[in-house]
């Protein structure tokens, strides 16, 4: 029930899509897999379902190897992917059905029960997939992933469309089919990420630039804060030239600053002597350790 992928390329054209990764998921691991858009991440989960080849290097999952032509892997995996490609004309319960045939499920009908249940879909499970919501199509795109009860799972964007009350729902069905199964997903959402994984990996430009926990990719940059200061007045951003022990100022706007900084405590009691010093007027005053987000900033940019 784990993921192993091996120095995986994919070339279209010039550009290296994918070049070279490599990393190994575990049993019972729920991995995010972040990146910006057209980093390489949907190319490299379409790699681990079969969906297409990669050019060079190897993938095993639940250790057999991966390939368009290896339905024995295919088996093993649900895939959701990006975009979810449904048949809008046919009904919720008639679609899932659809899929569980393919699978030769046995006791289909309480299968498809079950899930209904599980992702939410019970509203809605009466009506034809072109009637829902997005986030509705989500939910059906994830019990199709799930209708034949896979030991890996292949999330690309589950949560693309929810509302954050049916994101917290999604959120919790996926924490605890982690508790069996190996999940690798990808989101936007970095707060969702922080509150599911442990691990993160993170791509850009088709390259693995980070893979690690939470705690030790925090812990890597555990010296950078960030104050954020706010005046009342709009003001030349060299008078905060001045200020010491700063890593990096942005110019949030006219009036407004983001400070990097090891030494927050100090950075603010500048700010304050010199709002007094140029009679300037602070309007907000905050510092806050860089949370996932600024991590995957700083990694990307």
């Amino acid at each position: 029930m784990s993921i192993s992928v091996k120095h995986l390329t994919k070339i279209y054209g010039t550009q290296h899509a994918v070049n070279d990764v490599s990393f190994h998921i575990n049993k019972g691991e729920i991995v995010g897999f972040l990146g910006p858009n057209g980093a390489g991440k949907s190319t490299t989960m379409k790699m681990i379902t079969g969906s297409i080849n990669p050019n060079s290097g190897s993938i095993d999952v639940s250790e057999l190897p991966v390939s368009e032509t290896n339905v024995y892997t295919k088996k093993k995996i649900g895939y959701l992917p990006e975009g979810n490609p449904l048949y809008p004309e046919m009904y919720v319960k008639e679609y899932l059905g659809f899929i569980a045939d393919v699978h030769k499920i046995k006791n289909k009908n309480s299968k498809i029960s079950e899930l209904i249940n599980l992702v939410g879909l019970s509203p809605e499970s009466h009506k034809k997939i072109s009637q829902l919501s997005k986030g509705y199509k989500q939910r059906v795109g994830l019990a199709a992933a799930l209708i034949h009860d896979p030991e890996v799972l292949i999330l690309d964007e589950p949560t693309s469309g929810l509302d954050p009350n049916q994101i917290i729902e999604i959120r919790e069905v996926i924490k605890k089919l982690g508790e069996h199964k190996t999940i690798l997903f990808s989101s936007h959402i970095m707060q969702e990420v922080e509150s599911i994984c442990d691990r993160v990996i993170i791509i850009n430009k088709g390259n693995i630039i980070a893979d690690d926990t939470l705690s030790n990719l925090k812990k890597g940059n555990s010296h950078s804060h960030f104050v954020s200061i706010q005046f009342k007045e709009s003001i030349n951003s060299t008078l905060l030239d001045s200020i010491k022990d700063c890593k990096n100022i942005t110019a949030l706007s006219d009036n407004s600053f983001l400070i990097e900084t090891a030494q927050p405590e100090k950075v603010r009691k500048q700010l304050f002597e010199l709002s007094l010093q140029e009679n300037l007027n602070i309007v907000s005053l905050n510092s806050e350790k860089q949370n996932l987000e600024d991590v995957f900033k700083s990694l990307t940019t």
